[in-house]
């Protein structure tokens, strides 16, 4: 199979110092290469610093876009994976729920574990899932849709776009969700804020 481009990308850059570096990943853009598309933010950061590493700290779904953060020495990644390691670090993320919610807020609360009949997806499994928790609140009604903000108190893959549209979560799929929803022009979530 040919070897899928992006390199026309741009993957816009928000801050870098000594240690870290913080990019605004575009949607459809991988945080690591995958089988047969290399480029990625990480070989991106490979490219100008080869000796940098860990880079990795934490991902982005490829259809999500967003605030990433890359370590460029080993002292960098282990001072912000601790953080993530003990929950310290705070995140937001903003979504278009492809509905209307009437809720004001609320906490999500539903354990999820990968489908092993229809991987990628994930489900909730009370009995074999791992603790999935989301806070969210509502921003604003715009066009029969809901613009919320997530804040994810756990880290699990597919988390907000699982508790968007489970019934028992707030039963409306993410805009341009082709996993859970229906596809559009991208997935509407973006990661709004990380504080660390």
């Amino acid at each position: 199979m040919q070897q899928e481009t992006t390199l026309d990308t741009e993957l816009p850059q928000l801050f870098e110092d000594d240690d870290i570096i913080v990019f605004n990943k575009p949607a459809e853009f991988l945080s690591v290469p995958g089988i047969y598309v290399k480029d990625s933010v990480y070989n991106r950061v490979l490219q100008r610093y080869p000796n940098a590493g860990p880079i990795i700290i934490h991902r982005l779904d490829m259809s999500t876009s967003g605030l990433l953060i890359v370590a460029k020495n080993k002292d960098a990644h282990q001072f912000i994976q601790d953080q993530f390691i003990k929950h310290t670090i705070k995140k937001s993320y903003i979504a278009i729920l492809d509905g209307i919610i009437k809720e004001e807020s609320g906490l999500i609360d539903l354990p999820l574990r990968v489908d092993l009949d229809d991987r990628p997806r994930q489900m909730v499994c009370y009995t074999y899932g791992k603790p999935a928790q989301t806070k969210w609140e509502k921003i604003a009604i715009e066009n029969n849709k809901t613009r919320v903000r997530f804040y994810p108190l756990t880290g699990r893959t597919h988390q907000l776009r699982m508790h968007a549209v489970h019934p028992k979560g707030l039963n409306t799929p993410i805009v341009g969700d082709d996993l859970y929803g229906k596809k559009a022009n991208r997935l509407h979530l973006h990661a709004a804020s990380i504080t660390f």
